[in-house]
């Protein structure tokens, strides 16, 4: 079951990148199960209020199937939070992934700041430094600082 979908883009012949969609519990599960992410398909109910409580959701989607999704939490002025970015395993690598946060993050470029927290994964760094983010450790200055705390 999906929502309001207030966009549409194909991407190519085979892959189409929506926004404003949020796919059903059953298709969430999957993907973050196929991409490991098992701490969220624990509570499936929290991960809808996720969606739910999202500024923006994008997905991909192949002949049908949810193939990948990307979400931001943000206030509209300061800050954007690119929360999560998932890509099923055999659609790596074939851009699927840099154009889901192209869009997820489209409506927030007038946004001061675009926030990234991801894992340490092989891989991750390269995709993201390609999009143009960078890890706070290598900024010049050193005047920035980054905290978290999981409840």
């Amino acid at each position: 079951m999906t929502t309001d979908i207030s966009t549409h883009i194909s991407t190519d012949i085979s892959t189409d990148i929506s926004s404003g969609a949020i796919p059903g519990r059953d298709e969430l599960a999957d993907l973050y199960d196929a991409v490991g992410w098992v701490a969220y398909t624990r509570d499936l109910p929290t991960l809808e209020r996720a969606m739910q409580g999202s500024s923006h959701v994008v997905t991909a989607r192949k002949e049908g199937r949810l193939v990948g999704l990307a979400r931001v939490v943000s206030d509209g002025a300061t800050v954007a939070y690119l929360q999560d970015v998932l890509v099923r395993p055999e659609e790596q690598g074939q851009g699927v992934g840099k154009r889901l946060v192209a869009e997820a993050l489209a409506p927030f470029d007038a946004v001061r700041q675009q926030v990234l927290l991801t894992d340490d994964e092989p891989g991750q760094r390269a995709f993201y430094q390609s999009l143009g983010f960078a890890e706070i450790r290598d900024l010049d200055d050193g005047s920035l600082r980054a905290f978290v705390k999981f409840g």
